[in-house]
């Protein structure tokens, strides 16, 4: 799976430029404002965003300022705005990297490689998946939603898991009973609706992550 960078600038030849500059490590999703940066971050899953603060209607800044209300996902600020006030400020609301354009492309690859692998490679090694605010620790076995822990029987939560990391990949009820309940269990496979059935009343308005595949099975997938 590619990590996705949105790439947030109102400037159309910027965003072809660090497209064509990353598109061969990572898929690209483009933004020309602030209000279409704020609406591909609630849409789908953001890995990191390239911001440039300079943005027209809404300042960039306050943008920055809305995703950490809500997000903590990377934030490299790429903009002509160099001045130190602006640097201190951009640090001061939570940007994890400010760059002055123009910058060099093996440095922007660079200083993005180690941003994601900072945010999410060390996650994994914690056994942690994070889907905006929907949060789940392996190793604590605990999910969190929009900062609440929420409570899920042990299979419950072995189904959410097995799941979320065949992320993409239309699962049917047998595979799902194999991994989750063992493949010694010649039980109804109807358990395996039932239980999905209570994993999507738990997590509300993440419920749409987990797609019925008619004839087959399930799926768990952000799009």
């Amino acid at each position: 799976m590619k990590y996705k960078v949105l790439i947030a600038d109102h400037d159309s030849l910027t965003r072809s430029i660090l497209t064509k500059c990353l598109e061969d490590f990572y898929e690209i999703i483009a933004a020309d404002s602030s209000e279409m940066t704020l609406k591909r971050l609630h849409s789908q899953q953001i890995h990191l965003i390239i911001l440039d603060v300079a943005m027209p209607q809404t300042d960039g800044f306050q943008v920055v300022e809305e995703i950490r209300s809500f997000s903590e996902v990377p934030i490299v600020v790429l903009t002509h705005k160099s001045s130190l006030e602006d640097q201190i400020k951009g640090y001061d609301l939570g940007v994890d990297d400010y760059i002055i354009k123009p910058c060099d492309g093996k440095l922007l690859l660079a200083k993005i490689k180690r941003l994601l692998f900072k945010a999410y490679d060390k996650k994994e090694v914690n056994h942690e998946f994070s889907f905006g605010q929907l949060v789940i620790n392996k190793l604590a076995r605990t999910v969190c939603i929009e900062q609440e822990w929420v409570s899920f029987r042990p299979k419950e939560f072995d189904l959410l898991v097995f799941l979320i990391e065949n992320e993409g990949v239309a699962l049917d009820r047998d595979q799902i009973l194999d991994a989750v309940w063992g493949i010694d269990y010649f039980g109804d496979t109807r358990v395996v609706d039932t239980h999905i059935k209570k994993i999507r009343r738990k997590l509300g308005v993440y419920a749409s992550y987990i797609h019925t595949i008619f004839g087959v099975g399930y799926k768990f997938d952000l799009v």
